[in-house]
Formats: C-alpha cells, structure tokens, sequence
C-alpha cells in the first residue's frame, strides 16, 4: 500500500533523492558527526564508570559508616571517633531487604620498620576474606591476599614496597602511638604486594588483619563499616536510607564519590577534554552540512526562480529547502545512530587498550557504553546542527530577484 505525502513533503522527498549526490553527502556529515558523538559519548561514560569501580572496589566500597566527625578529625585524635559495637550496627544494616556485605576496619597511622629504615604508613585492619570479595580491583604484583589465618600477615601498597625495598616473605615491624602516648610495636610477614588505581594510595597504604590491628591498638572497636552494594546505582538510595537511621544516633554515612577527591579531579579533567570534542565534532557536521546545502542551493538557483516566477510565495520557497532539511537530518540521524551502536558494539567485543589515568597504575581495557539519553541527544545535535545549517542558505534563495535567478546557469 502506498503511503501518499503530503504536497509538499512529497516534493520535498523527490528532491532529496533527485539531488543523489548532495544528499548521500549530506548524510554522511550527519550519520558520520552523530556516530562521532556516540563513540565520544559513550567512551567517556565507561572512563567514569570503570574509574569508578576501581575506587569502589580497591579502596571505599559504596559506602562508609563512621561517627560524624571522624573524617576531620581522624589524623589528630582518632580515637575519640571509634564505634564501640561495629556488630551491632553491622547486624542491623545486614537485616535490610538488599542484604548488603558490611565489613569492619580499624584505621590507624604509624611508621613501619624495615631493620634499616622507617616510613610513615596509613594502615587498616581489615577482615581478609570479605575484604578478598570486595578488592576485585586490587592486582597483587607478588605473593597474595591476606587469608583469615594470617594471623601475622601484613600486605603492603607497591610504593611502600619499593621505598623499603621489601619483598614477599620479608618481616617488617608496625610501631604506632597510643592515645595514652605508649608506643605499642608487632612484627608481621609481608604476604603480599597490591598494586591499586592511585599512586598515591600504594605509596603509603598498608593493611593487617582485623584482629592484629585490634592487638596493636588494644581495642575491639573499630573506625569505619565499608558498606558493599550489588548495584553502583543503589548507592544515592541506599545512603539517604541510612542517613534516616543512622544520623540520628550520631552517625555518618558517607558514599564512595565523597571519599574519592582523585575521582571527581579525574572526571572534570576527562569532561573538559571530551567537551572540546564534541563541540569540535559539532562545528564540523554545522560546516559539512551547510557547505553542502549551500552548493546544493546554488546549483538550483534557477529551479527556485522558476518556483517564484509560477506564483510561489518566498516562504513556500524556503518552507520547501526546510522541509528537505528535515527529512536529510532524520534521516542522517538515524544512519548514525545506527552506525554509532554498531561501532560501540563492534569496539566494546574488541576492546580498547588504555594507559593509566593521571596518578593511576594500572592500565585498563575500555569500552564504549551505548547510554540512551546520549545516544537520544547525539542524535537530536545531527538534526538540529541540520537545521540550523540550513536556514540562512533557505532566507537567501527565498529572496532571490526572480529575474537573477532565472539568469542563473544560462
């Protein structure tokens, strides 16, 4: 069945493909620029996201709870901000419907001896085995994770490993200063090496099983409890939940892009860069598109003098170059969307080899994430930079003395 038009959207359609070659080059600037805004966009989007994951799954966890001033005030008295009963609080948080993982850590500062010399550390007591689920991002360069029977197991960031020149198998001493001012010393075997996401958290980090770092500190309270999701996206849901709770009763819930000052340096970095990218792949479909419809107006001068000459009022003119404007900015769009998901898909199975981000380690494979709304909006800028490209050269043509325009090409 045939689907009739109306007059001048059918006129419009057979020129579009009357005029083969201008179209089919119209086209491509649009499918080729919105294709350009897919890639673009969706390579940016897995940057954040696997950056993200990275500090989820290295260092913060999705969220961290803690008594409220304990991010200020860990480094001069910490302390004063250690939860007495994590369990308690732990059971509570596991009860809930998502049935989250919680994991305690003690946090603690100290210097840590090689036999020759000292270096100043940031240390955790951790719970090995929860924490063996939740650091998937951790790459242990040597030896291995800390297992629950590691009773005098220490595993070390790779710049402290370096700086001390400290190898697997190696004893290496904690000393750390109480809150009374004693001074409180265990030896451990380095079981391992980590290599995380950030320089700057291997050059000083460290971490002892839970119960040893208790031992040191001669407490069984703890700092933080690192709150584990199933889904990145609960993280806003689940942290205002337990705000409600927790707040009240002199708690802090902290979510993972808060305790992360590198993330959100890195993404304003990447949407700057990435920024000028798409207005540079948008200025280049606004030119492509209005150079070809300039040529495309100009070799049918003297079709639109005809147009006028038979009685067409200007603005049916420029209604008509509009009108096939729209319909090569659908169509260009859809091609590239098209084009755009095919290309994300091909180079996401392929994968794409990154070095390191600034203040990183560890290279990562990237993808290209079809998000809808970019792909919607990258779609909308093609038909749009389409548009636009093409009404001056349309309020041009529509004003054309009739007399010039019949002259044209003669």
């Amino acid at each position: 069945m045939r689907i009739q038009l109306p007059g001048s959207w059918g006129f419009a359609l057979r020129n579009v493909f009357r005029q083969r070659l201008r179209s089919a080059a119209t086209v491509a600037a649009i499918s080729l620029g919105v294709a350009g805004l897919i890639l673009a966009g969706g390579f940016v989007q897995d940057i954040f996201v696997q950056l993200g994951e990275a500090m989820i799954h290295s260092q913060s966890g999705h969220l961290q709870i803690a008594l409220q001033g304990y991010r200020e005030g860990r480094t001069r008295a910490p302390e004063k901000y250690l939860i007495d009963e994590p369990e308690q609080v732990r059971r509570e948080i596991m009860a809930r419907p998502e049935k989250p993982m919680v994991l305690v850590r003690l946090g603690f500062a100290g210097m840590i001896n090689n036999g020759k010399r000292d270096l100043g550390v940031i240390g955790e007591g951790v719970e090995p085995a929860g924490e063996a689920k939740l650091g998937s991002y951790l790459r242990y360069v040597e030896g291995r994770a800390l297992a629950d029977d590691d009773e005098d197991g220490i595993v070390l960031g790779q710049g402290v490993a370096r700086t001390l020149g400290l190898k697997a198998g190696d004893r290496a001493t904690l000393v750390i200063s109480m809150a009374q001012g004693a001074v409180n010393t265990l030896d451990f075997e380095v079981i391992g090496i980590f290599q995380s996401f950030s320089k700057e958290f291997d050059a000083h980090a460290v971490r002892i099983p839970l119960l040893a770092a208790q031992k040191l500190m001669d407490t069984q309270s703890a700092h933080v409890l690192v709150v584990v999701l199933e889904q990145t996206e609960d993280t806003v849901r689940m942290q205002s939940t337990l705000r409600r709770e927790l707040q009240p009763r002199g708690y802090d819930v902290i979510a993972w892009r808060e305790l992360s000052d590198f993330y959100d340096k890195t993404v304003q970095l990447y949407d700057r860069q990435f920024g000028v990218l798409r207005f540079i792949i948008l200025l280049m479909v606004l030119l492509s598109v209005a150079n070809s419809v300039n040529m495309t107006i100009f070799e049918r001068t003297k079709e639109f003098g005809t147009l006028l000459a038979l009685g067409n009022r200007p603005q049916e003119v420029f209604s008509l170059i509009m009108s096939e404007s729209v319909l090569l900015g659908s169509i260009g769009a859809l091609l590239g969307v098209i084009l755009g998901c095919l290309a994300a898909t091909l180079l996401s199975a392929i994968g794409i080899p990154m070095p390191p981000p600034p203040n990183a380690n560890i290279g990562y494979t990237a993808l290209v994430r079809l998000v809808p709304l970019d792909v919607l909006t990258a779609a909308v800028i093609g038909f749009l930079a389409t548009c636009l490209a093409a009404v001056a050269p349309a309020r041009r043509a529509s004003r054309l003395p009739i007399v010039d325009a019949l002259r044209q090409g003669n």
